[in-house]
């Protein structure tokens, strides 16, 4: 009688992959030095903690000076400023800019106090000691501000993101020497039978020995995959020894993988070593090659059987395995390095040269790939983070026109498209909430410029605060509200009681840009109190000293008060509790998430609606001071 295993009851592929896809691979998360960290996956969101750049710099060489001083020079009539010093890159200023004055500076230099712009050199000119200035400058003109290229407070990298040298380079900005990533699974390799010989090795081969091809080729495999192979001596046909090997191996490794021993032969007892000692799940797929495969447990790991034959074993392994294996190390499945979309905007070029244009991917509503410009300028760190790859444009091409075929060269064959492309006001409940989406990529551009875009159709959805208002077709998934004021200095030593004290008293004011939710909220305080005293808005917000300059990060003005820059700004009262800051609260403002009309039943956009709700009922918006749940379900 017969004891061989008999394959009667053959699974289906999807079968044997769902068999996979239970098994537990994934191991803990560590901690690994920047510098170790290329390849890794984050296991957590990384904020700014810092803006980058850390001051406001001037952008080109030339002046640097007070922007209303320039008001009406031009080439016939300039204005003539005294020169008081020069600022060069790498130094600290010490000089200071007041009324009728001006600073050489260059590219880069820290902006000397008094100082709000920069006049390029070309447009001036040295009268002994003295520089005319033959055009008009306004406050912010060729000055990047501290926090343009990345915000303090911002949502830097999400949990997930894959650590290419691009996001090294971030990291690096951002001043992080350790990042948190998810673990690689360790793999323990044993290949069975007694004809195996390592190589390195004497090979006999009168007595049947070959040389063991399938460790080496696996454990290629595995690292390949994203995992840490260990190697473990072959085993013999013998039942204990087999046994020995294998239950070391899953005491120590996330996965063990065997090859050989798993067809019916009488000789082949390594599924009575799993039946016996874990959980047998399957014996045996539908597929050519590789039908003798096994999937199971064995005491605390994972474990699958490999065929012995060199090309079957690879092919199940890349098939079925290395999915998982990535999987686990949280890496996206592979692609290719080069995709076809469509161009989901007209872009306009005609410069004359080769042109590589940093693009991102993104699905439409159909699930075509769709392609969009990314450009935040060649110092901007966060543009390389936000593209996917680049499309060359020859240099006699005007433009691209939207829905025109493009081949995007991707930056890496692990590069895929967002789940969601979302755009719009920053904030920290948005941090929160898009943690839990698969693979999301958020613009924070600001509610405005948010709209704008979500008004030209690319993004997905678009991230709104405050009093904005935009004809634009859209639907509402949702939101919350969140209270906003005046950060000041923890005890409000200059006690600042509201909006009426940065009008009447000389007070330093930390501003947000304009396209920022928060900032319409001001400017509609503003406005409020300004038909109270029966003068104009402009009147007041002239009154208030660092008004016309905001910042992008919705951090960055709670940030100038700790460092003793301003004595109020304008900002969140989570802001103020989580930087240890005082806070004068003006009001809340909804925040609300639109969608474009086309992509409601997108995957991705459908997520982000799910986690929503969930946000609103596992208390999300209750941790953060100043939060609670709104819904916004009206269509616009």
């Amino acid at each position: 009688m017969s004891d061989r295993k008999q394959f009667r009851d053959l699974v289906d592929p999807d079968v044997a992959h769902d068999a996979i896809e239970s098994l537990d691979l994934a191991p803990d998360a560590e901690t690994v030095p920047l510098a170790e960290a290329r390849g890794r996956v984050l296991a957590e969101r990384i904020d700014a903690d810092l803006d980058v750049p850390g001051f406001d710099r001037a952008s080109m060489d030339g002046y640097a000076v007070r922007g209303r001083d320039t008001f009406g020079a031009d080439e016939v009539d300039p204005v003539t400023l005294d020169l008081v010093g020069s600022v060069h890159a790498g130094t600290e200023p010490d000089v200071e800019v007041g009324e009728g004055e001006a600073a050489e500076i260059s590219t880069g230099a820290v902006m000397p106090d008094g100082a709000d712009a920069v006049v390029m050199v070309e447009r001036t000119e040295e009268v002994g000691e003295a520089v005319a200035v033959r055009t008009a400058v306004a406050p912010g003109d060729n000055v990047m501000l501290a926090g343009t290229d990345v915000a303090a407070g911002a949502r830097a990298l999400g949990p997930g993101t894959g650590l290419t040298p691009r996001e090294i380079g971030l990291l690096s900005a951002l001043g992080i020497d350790e990042v948190p990533v998810r673990g690689r699974p360790t793999v323990g390799i044993v290949s069975t039978g007694d004809e195996l010989v390592r190589p390195g090795e004497e090979l006999r081969s009168e007595r049947g020995e070959i040389y063991d091809v399938n460790s080496y080729t696996i454990a290629a495999g595995v690292e390949e995959a994203g995992g840490e192979a260990e190697l473990y001596p072959h085993a013999g046909d013998d039942y204990e020894q087999m046994e020995r090997l294998l239950v070391e191996a899953a005491e120590e490794c996330d996965l063990v993988l065997s090859s050989g021993s798993t067809s019916a032969s009488a000789v082949d007892v390594i599924y009575r070593v799993i039946e016996e000692r874990g959980d047998l799940l399957l014996h045996g797929v539908a597929v050519k090659p590789g039908k003798p495969m096994l999937v199971g447990e064995l005491e605390d790991s994972a474990y699958v059987g490999l065929p012995g034959y060199p090309v079957s074993a690879l092919t199940i392994f890349r098939t079925f395995v290395a999915p998982a294996i990535r999987e686990a190390a949280g890496l996206p499945e592979s692609q290719i390095a080069t995709v076809r979309g469509r161009m989901a905007v007209r872009e306009r070029y005609a410069e004359g040269r080769l042109r590589l244009m940093p693009v991102g991917l993104l699905a439409d509503e159909a699930g075509e790939t769709l392609v969009y410009p990314v450009d935040k300028g060649s110092g901007a760190t966060t543009s390389l983070v936000e593209a996917d790859g680049v499309v060359a444009v020859d240099p006699d091409t005007e433009y691209l026109d939207e829905g025109e075929a493009v081949d995007v060269q991707l930056f890496s064959p692990d590069v895929r498209a967002p789940t969601l492309l979302a755009v719009g006001e920053d904030d920290p409940a948005l941090s929160r909430l898009l943690d839990r989406l698969e693979n999301p990529r958020f613009l924070p551009v600001g509610s405005r410029e948010g709209l704008r875009r979500l008004g030209g159709g690319v993004p997905d959805v678009a991230v709104v605060a405050g009093p904005v208002e935009r004809d634009v077709d859209s639907v509402d998934l949702g939101g919350w509200t969140r209270e906003w004021g005046l950060v000041v200095p923890d005890g409000n030593p200059a006690e600042v009681g509201g909006l009426a004290d940065l009008v009447d008293r000389d007070l330093a004011f930390h501003n947000r840009g304009r396209d920022a939710g928060v900032r319409a909220s001001l400017d509609a305080a503003i406005e409020e109190l300004a038909a109270e005293r029966g003068v104009s808005r402009a009147e007041l917000a002239d009154a208030i000293r660092g008004y016309e300059i905001g910042s992008k990060g919705f951090e960055s003005p709670a940030r100038a008060v700790a460092r003793g820059d301003a004595d109020a700004g304008l900002g969140l009262r989570a802001t103020a509790e989580k930087l240890g800051l005082g806070f004068v609260s003006l009001g809340t403002e909804s925040v609300g998430i639109r969608a474009n009309p086309d992509r409601t039943e997108k995957p991705g956009v459908e997520e982000l609606s799910e986690a929503l709700e969930t946000a609103g009922e596992d208390g999300l918006f209750a941790s953060l001071a100043g939060y609670e749940a709104s819904s916004l379900s009206s269509e616009r």
